[in-house]
């Protein structure tokens, strides 16, 4: 019971920015905690990518805006998926964690 209230908290940290790696390096030979760890470095990946354009490009701040909020939004439908033992990929996104090769 413990190991898998532990593999639920490294699932659920790996929808939280940076925390992925935590998750990464302590579980990433489980299943179902490899499944998010791949959904959060998408969700990583996005907002890296509106970081650096939000650096140059002040201009799309308010597009990038709605693009954060909307990544806060899957992080949370992601969190749920994981409080309620599922695997379902996050809307829009989910479907490019398969080209994580973890």
């Amino acid at each position: 019971m413990e190991n898998q209230n532990n593999n639920k908290l490294m699932a659920i940290l790996a929808y939280i920015g940076p925390l992925v790696i935590v998750s990464y390096l302590v579980a990433k030979d489980d299943p179902f905690v490899k499944f998010h760890i791949k959904q959060g470095l998408v969700l990583l990946v996005i907002e890296v990518i509106v970081w650096m354009l939000g650096m140059g490009m002040y201009g799309l701040w308010p597009i990038l805006r709605l693009v954060n909020l909307a990544t806060l939004v899957l992080a949370i439908v992601g969190i749920i998926n994981v409080t309620k033992n599922q695997e379902k990929e996050l809307p829009l996104v989910g479907q490019f964690a398969k080209h994580f090769p973890i």
